[in-house]
């Protein structure tokens, strides 16, 4: 017989094609961690139910300790121990609320109409959770042998269905107030849906100049355009361009987070709950229930939702801060989580330390400030980037382009002094009118057509005597019959 020649299985000599190409596509992860709208729609049904049930849990977890630590920072900054009975730290006392809400007896007042009444803490609830199906939490990762982006959906106007979302909100406080056939409900409705046309136009247009300047309205591409920022060429020098953009925008941002504290109807601009003024606002007729509770959820959901769109768009998303960011692993797998977890935490702590520092505006101011800065201010912003946007075109002739950027500038300018001249002499005038009133009055009280006494009318402070009263009496009386 001849020698028979053993080989080694051919799994212990290579590894299997499977496992080689896995590692390939592990490769290309960490060197391009940035999903594109290409990646999504290809996940099975059930990753798909995965992903949405987790962002569910995420966000009802983020309720619970979001309360819990808004109330321990406020009383910390009060010099107030907070809540400390229920659990260690007083962790459970949001879930004892919560409970203690659903064990209430759910009280409905008879004039309401019922239909609307019920479905208005549903139309406020659903929208804000909705909202976050296009948030970006990570790059494309290994889920059960699968792989996926760390995100439940992307859209080419992602940005745009948060904005809608967020109007279709405002619809349930309105028809919260309408529905309860309350004065106070009505009015906080009122309030809401004017505040709200005014500061989202506002919160729009602070993200125009994002689409300028990432290209795309998709909130996975414009966190994959915040990678790297570049170079700007600008009259022939090469200046490093920063990678987040609430750098290269600070004015989107800052116009943003003003209108993000109006969009959710937060200190300092709470107006459609004002407790001085309309007891409750839009939910005075919801006593503490399971009702009163979504409410609630709703505006802490509408806060993460808006905190997270800040920090998609303005702070590089799911990506590492710098020194963090040198390292080649810190935006690959599922350690980008972790980077935007510790972002939204400090931009939830931002609306704690609004609320505990500013007092509430009266309406008008919170109406002129929307009108008549954010958005003048904004469209100004957008008009500057959009030049800077042109200047750094390649075939871009930039004498025409600066020539016709500075026409606009100096003519909107001009248009804005111009009415800024006019209402200055309207309020002018008005301001001399009321002067010259209040002068005819000091003149002659009775102009007015209101009885006035004369100034030499007897006055008497206190108790008078009724003897002195008695000898006035008889004096008259003596008078009348002579």
């Amino acid at each position: 017989m001849g020698a028979v020649q053993l080989r080694r299985p051919v799994g212990h000599a290579r590894p299997a094609r499977g496992r080689r190409r896995r590692r390939k596509d592990r490769e290309r992860l960490v060197n391009n961690p940035g999903p594109t709208l290409s990646d999504f729609g290809h996940d099975p049904l059930w990753i798909t139910i995965i992903k949405a049930v987790a962002i569910f849990v995420f966000l009802m977890l983020g309720v619970l300790m979001g309360v819990w630590t808004e109330r321990k920072l406020i009383s910390r900054m009060q010099h107030r121990y907070g809540p400390n009975r229920a659990g260690k730290f007083g962790l459970l006392q949001t879930v004892a609320d919560g409970l203690k809400m659903g064990l209430k007896e759910d009280i409905m007042p008879r004039t309401v109409d019922k239909v609307i009444y019920f479905l208005a803490p549903v139309i406020i609830a659903v929208p804000a959770f909705l909202a976050f199906s296009v948030v970006p939490f990570g790059p494309m990762v290994w889920m059960f042998g699968h792989k996926t982006p760390l995100q439940l959906t992307d859209l080419p106007v992602a940005v745009l269905l948060v904005l809608a979302t967020a109007s279709i909100g405002v619809y349930g406080v309105v028809l919260a107030g309408w529905g309860s056939r309350s004065p106070y409900a009505v009015l906080g409705g009122l309030r809401s849906a004017a505040q709200v046309v005014s500061y989202e136009i506002a919160m729009g247009l602070s993200f125009v100049a994002v689409f300028l300047q990432a290209g795309t309205l998709s909130t996975s591409e414009i966190v994959a355009k915040q990678a790297s920022g570049g170079t700007w060429d600008i009259l022939g020098l090469s200046i490093p361009a920063p990678s987040w953009y609430v750098v290269s925008l600070i004015p989107s941002f800052l116009i943003y987070a003003i209108t993000m504290l109006g969009e959710t109807n937060r200190v300092p601009f709470d107006l459609p709950e004002g407790e001085g003024e309309l007891v409750g606002g839009f939910h005075t007729e919801y006593a503490s229930s399971l009702k009163f509770a979504m409410f609630m959820l709703a505006e802490y959901v509408n806060v993460f939702t808006v905190s997270a769109m800040a920090i998609t768009l303005f702070f590089g998303g799911w990506r590492a801060p710098w020194p963090i960011s040198l390292w080649d692993g810190a935006n690959s797998g599922w350690w980008p989580m972790l980077w935007f977890f510790i972002k939204l935490v400090i931009a939830f702590g931002f609306f704690v330390w609004v609320r505990a520092s500013l007092p509430r505006v009266r309406y008008d101011q919170l109406m002129a400030f929307g009108w008549k800065v954010l958005i003048p201010v904004n469209l100004a912003w957008i008009l500057l980037a959009a030049t800077f946007k042109a200047l750094r075109m390649p075939e871009a002739d930039r004498a025409i382009i600066l020539t016709i950027g500075a026409v606009v500038i100096i003519g909107a300018f001009a248009i804005w002094l111009r009415f800024d001249t006019v209402n200055q002499r309207r309020r002018e005038a008005k301001a001399a009118a009321i002067e010259e009133e209040f002068e005819q009055l000091r003149e002659e009280p009775a102009a007015g057509g209101f009885p006035v006494p004369p100034l030499d009318a007897p006055h008497y402070h206190g108790v008078v005597p009724a003897a002195r009263l008695n000898s006035d009496a008889a004096k008259e009386v003596t008078s009348g019959s002579n």
